[in-house]
């Protein structure tokens, strides 16, 4: 058995470093393999999440719940099963490294232990730096021979690279060829034939010779496009997560399940239910559950039926809002969830704006990839759902699982008074506001020829730029740093809501630093809302428009680093429809704030 090669978190497998990323280990530049190679399956730990499997299977169109597994973990005992991922050595072009300004570009076959001769002598090789994909995620080395000669003729002479300046600018960066030909890697960024012309449809990550016919029977064939492999635009993961949280469904399914192999597999009927139900271990598995649900569930099972096609917010927001206030009636679910509606004084300040407060002790959030993209993301809409119609690079050659882990950890949620809320969108200033974010955001879907996107409506917006405002506030006390809170936003029809929770691998969970902060929620609020009045770019960030064609921030008004950007992991929308205009005055004075100089 090989040694590994390198370690990365498990959660990094699903997000950062998934099948089809480029990966720089210490001695080797690598793709990652798809799921068919990863070993062993056997032992990889199943995560059950139903609402979770019957996402993934809507998303990759199966008729069945998708199972969840956990990535494998390394182990370097020789005595043992190998493990790990294993990852196909990528690209095959290298730059040998000669102490002089053209240095040949040469393929793997010509190297010898990552070393190539030179005057007698072995030299060390790097990757080279550049490679070409397209946006439905296939991947494959530049055709450098035909690039620096435009495709003509069929000269095999010694080829090179030379970087003519020192700024890294793919100008100053020729490549060319003994004969006399050369080219800049900036005419490689160009679309067109001679450059980097048709995508050759390759998946290294499959397997070195496996590809499919680019744009699939009848699709639209794509350009190839220059892509440099450290770069940010070279994988972006899809990821569905969800909340497990105790519904009344789930209470049914698990109860169910429980019983199914020794007593509920052969019930055909309500009558055959209700002898089962005599017997004591059963009776006391299905208390409190009528027989209408458990029946319904039983059908559900044996038939293979789909879970009810709920959007993945909805349940979680109905739960949390289901909360209890009074001591002793705490909601909990077991071992996943636990959470405690507690009391608030709205008399005055920025409480008055607050609806309810829910301190999530204990939760548990399970995340699954189900494929990527490069050059683009295509991240989950404002429900939490995947586009359906967005074809994303697959995971492995028929996809019978997909890689999800799970985490626990401890949030703080707060909803906005509905009424207030309600009052807020009918005021002309808010109403004005509102045409000009979606003037931005038509812009944005004329540019990005996004016809059939939505926007997402301003209590969405006025929730997520308040949310930034409060992970930035709490994370100076919490003991938590602003990467590791994440946020999830609840705009419904008749609730408005917020969760910022934090979560951790560990069975444990994490430490109550949130909780204790939904415990002084005034103070932080009050200095979220300071904060966001004055931005360090002001007035240049308070007078931005969306609509402006200058500066193409098509989805943002009021919100730049020096106020409402936080770091991506954070983010549910990538930093996208964010506006401090709405939330307190700014600069410019008083108009479509939702809190107004009375409520600071």
């Amino acid at each position: 058995m090989k040694k590994h090669q390198g370690e990365i978190r498990r959660s990094q497998l699903i997000r950062t470093y998934g099948p089809g990323s480029m990966v720089d280990l210490p001695n080797h530049s690598v793709v990652v393999s798809g799921l068919d190679y990863w070993f062993p399956q056997a032992e990889m730990p199943a995560i059950v999440e139903e609402r979770l499997s019957a996402k993934v299977a809507a998303v990759l169109n199966r008729a069945k719940p998708v199972p969840l597994k956990g990535p494998p973990i390394a182990d370097d005992d020789e005595r043992k099963t190998p493990t790990g991922v294993p990852a196909f050595q990528f690209p095959e072009w290298f730059v040998v490294q000669v102490k002089r300004k053209r240095r040949p570009l040469v393929h793997l076959e010509s190297l010898t232990k990552g070393r190539y001769e030179v005057d007698g002598k072995k030299v060390p090789a790097i990757p080279v730096r550049f490679v070409q994909a397209c946006v439905l995620g296939h991947l494959s080395d530049i055709d450098w021979h035909g690039f620096i000669h435009q495709y003509r003729g069929d000269c095999a002479r010694q080829i090179w690279m030379e970087e003519r300046g020192s700024s890294g600018d793919l100008a100053d960066v020729i490549v060319g060829c003994d004969c006399g030909q050369e080219r800049s890697m900036a005419q490689a960024t160009r679309r067109g034939a001679e450059n980097l012309g048709a995508c050759l449809g390759k998946r290294p990550w499959l397997g070195k010779y496996a590809g499919e016919k680019c744009g699939g029977e009848g699709g639209k064939l794509q350009l190839s496009r220059l892509l440099i492999r450290s770069a940010s635009d070279a994988y972006f993961s899809q990821v569905l997560s969800v909340i497990s949280l105790p519904d009344r469904g789930s209470l049914v399914r698990d109860a169910v399940a429980k019983l199914w192999e020794d007593f509920l597999s052969l019930v055909e009927s309500r009558e055959d239910l209700a002898k089962e139900r005599k017997r004591p271990s059963v009776k006391a598995a299905l208390d409190g559950l009528s027989d209408d649900e458990v029946f319904a569930e039983i059908e559900r099972r044996r038939t293979g039926g789909p879970l009810p096609n709920q959007k993945i917010k909805e349940l979680e927001l109905a739960t949390l809002l289901s909360v209890k206030e009074k001591l002793g009636e705490e909601f909990h679910g077991g071992a996943d969830f636990l959470a405690r509606r507690i009391p608030i004084r709205r008399e005055t300040g920025p409480l008055r704006a607050i609806d309810r407060v829910v301190l999530v002790d204990r939760l548990r959030e399970v995340s699954a990839q189900v494929g990527f993209t490069r050059f683009e993301a295509q991240a989950a809409d404002i429900d939490g759902e995947l586009s359906l119609d967005v074809r994303s690079a697959p995971l492995a050659s028929e996809v019978k699982w997909v890689p999800a882990v799970e985490n626990r950890g401890e949030g703080i949620f707060l909803t906005l008074d509905p009424s207030r809320v309600s009052a807020w969108r009918k005021r002309p200033e808010v109403q004005v506001r509102e045409k000009e974010l979606a003037g931005g955001f038509e812009a944005w879907k004329t540019v990005h020829k996004k016809p059939n996107a939505e926007f997402p409506g301003l209590p969405y917006i006025l929730l997520h730029s308040l949310s930034h405002l409060l992970l930035t506030a709490v994370s100076l006390d919490c003991g938590y740093a602003t990467s590791s809170i994440r946020e999830r936003i609840y705009a419904g029809d008749d609730a408005h809501g917020i969760l910022l929770y934090t979560s951790s691998p560990d069975a444990e969970g994490t430490l109550g630093g949130l909780i204790d902060v939904g415990r002084r929620l005034d103070l932080h609020l009050r200095r979220a809302l300071e904060m966001a009045r004055l931005c360090s770019n002001d007035p240049v960030c308070a007078m931005h428009r969306p609509n402006s064609s200058q500066e193409e921030r098509f989805l943002s008004g009021s919100a730049c680093h020096g106020c409402l950007l936080i770091s991506e992991p954070s983010c549910e929308n990538r930093n996208d429809f964010l506006d401090r205009a709405l939330v307190v005055p700014t600069v410019l004075g008083p108009g479509p704030e939702f809190f107004g100089e009375e409520d600071l």
